[in-house]
């Protein structure tokens, strides 16, 4: 059996997340295998896969802050917000100021209600938004709340009509970038869509873990789950009574670390399960032992 852990992968461009969870299942040797949030196939970077009993952290995984180094485009509009899409209008930028852009990227930093893109992953009355998109319908998304935590411009060049934003946005799960672009862009009157998508970070993972595929398909190197847990989540250690009773399934006393997840360890230093706290006990969330 494959060894359980996160890969830690940084997906080339025109890869899809499926393309690269098919490629780890060949490297790794095991079909259980997942990836916690996807990016799109122009995106580049971290990308977190699951092997083995560790795809049952991804969906926790999938919750925790990341951050994308990116390139905003105004003066461009695209049906997609990002350049993969076709060219639905076009106004120049070239007016537009430094001060605006940073007004502009002011107002689109901290906890903001967000309409994702139409081409999107959410489900629509069972069907998914690009799906639908792609087909010609208008679909209407609502509004969510979403956190940017940091939305740094860095550089910002004009060319012609066109200005391109370099900009580190440290954000929570569900916020989409190229609905930010969009944002910006249609704030500054010009609109806007997304060039350039790296992702550096998603939780504790970042870059600086990450390996090519080409690197893995030489070496598969696989952080252990009990390192994978430790790094991304509270931990709780526990007596050899209390390591029974949650390998079981059972519940723990709070111990005040937090709604969770937590991850719980044995006296011999092994993952045992993530819980999280509801005021006096500790549930299960999933149970690794056995």
């Amino acid at each position: 059996m494959a060894e359980s852990g996160l890969i830690i992968v940084d997906k080339p461009a025109e890869w899809t997340s499926h393309d690269v969870v098919a490629k780890m299942r060949r490297i790794a040797g095991t079909r259980r295998v997942g990836h916690a949030g996807t990016l799109d196939p122009m995106a580049t970077g971290v990308l977190v896969i699951g092997v083995e009993k560790a795809t049952r952290l991804l969906g926790h995984l999938m919750l925790t802050e990341k951050v994308y180094e990116t390139t905003i485009r105004l003066g461009v509009t695209t049906n997609t917000d990002d350049a993969e899409g076709e060219v639905t209008a076009t106004s120049s930028a070239a007016g537009v100021s430094e001060a605006e852009i940073r007004k502009g990227v002011e107002a689109l930093t901290g906890q903001i209600m967000q309409i994702p893109p139409q081409v999107s992953a959410i489900k629509v009355n069972g069907q998914r938004a690009y799906k639908k998109a792609r087909a010609g319908e208008e679909v209407e998304l609502k509004a969510r709340p979403v956190t940017v935590r940091e939305f740094d411009v860095q550089e910002i060049r004009a060319e012609g009509d066109v200005v391109d934003v370099d900009a580190v946005v440290t954000c929570s799960s569900g916020t989409y970038i190229r609905a930010l672009a969009r944002d910006l862009g249609a704030a500054l009157g010009v609109g806007g869509h997304l060039t350039r998508l790296r992702r550096t970070r998603v939780g504790p993972y970042d870059l600086g873990l990450a390996k090519s595929v080409e690197q893995l398909a030489e070496e598969c190197v696989v952080l252990p789950i009990g390192e994978a847990v430790a790094a991304a989540f509270p931990r709780r250690d526990v007596t050899a009574e209390e390591a029974r009773v949650i390998g079981h399934g059972g519940r723990l006393p709070a111990a005040d670390l937090g709604a969770g997840p937590i991850g719980v360890f044995g006296p011999d230093g092994e993952l045992l399960a993530l819980v999280e706290e509801h005021g006096p006990v500790a549930k299960p969330l999933a149970v690794f032992t056995g």
